[in-house]
């Protein structure tokens, strides 16, 4: 089986190390990153498509359709935000991106990256976590073939990444001691990137993966 991707955030840390696992794996025959900015590279499978309003995808539907998996890896820190700012870029967003979507390609498989202790029940005291729940649970509910959020914690960046935060700058050199202290929170994004493909090719038995399904469908 050949797959059809369209990644979001590849201009970010985890969407660059997410489209470097596809570029790389023999399975993935075509890449589509839509971002808001240009993402300075190339690659025969990678074609850039620049939205510059996520909210209103009239202008670019057509060129959504013929995909057959989504990696959707846009994401903004809720630190210093109030939570209606953080609710339309964390869930207006992403909900109306996935929507157009899943009209035009109906047979794709959505997977969406959210985070370790996030909230499904939408009720918690914590703000970002209530807000993703409430993500995950409605993008779930969306005419996909299939749909997966993704709930990593301490993830090592990629060799070869332009886009590294400077605290995943201290997790790469402390990645050893990461994984030996707290196993079920670490892993890599090359393995993040493997699991989304296999999300796709062998699909999985449920739909929220934390930490541990992520590297088990990842091959770590």
């Amino acid at each position: 089986m050949k797959i059809s991707v369209i990644i979001t955030g590849a201009t970010g840390m985890v969407g660059e190390g997410v489209l470097l696992a596809c570029l790389e794996h023999p399975a993935v025959e075509r890449v589509l990153v839509v971002n808001r900015k240009h993402y300075d590279t190339s690659h025969p499978k990678l074609k850039e498509l620049i939205a510059a309003d996520f909210m209103d995808l009239s202008a670019v539907a057509d060129e959504l359709k013929g995909y057959n998996a989504c990696f959707f890896c846009a994401g903004v820190s809720s630190v210093g935000m109030k939570e209606e700012e953080y609710r339309h870029l964390t869930y207006d967003i992403t909900l109306n991106f996935a929507k157009t979507l899943s009209a035009v390609n109906p047979d794709m498989v959505f997977t969406y990256v959210s985070g370790s202790h996030t909230d499904s029940t939408e009720k918690g005291k914590t703000m970002w976590a209530r807000v993703k729940g409430k993500t995950e649970n409605d993008l779930l509910k969306l005419p996909f073939k299939s749909a997966y959020a993704f709930r990593p914690a301490i993830m090592k960046p990629t060799k070869g990444q332009k886009s590294i935060k400077s605290l995943y700058k201290v997790i790469w050199v402390l990645y050893p001691l990461f994984r030996l202290l707290a196993p079920g929170q670490a892993t890599t994004l090359k393995v993040v990137g493997r699991a989304m493909i296999n999300c796709v090719l062998k699909g999985y038995p449920k739909p929220i993966l934390e930490v541990e399904d992520i590297k088990k469908l990842g091959g770590e």
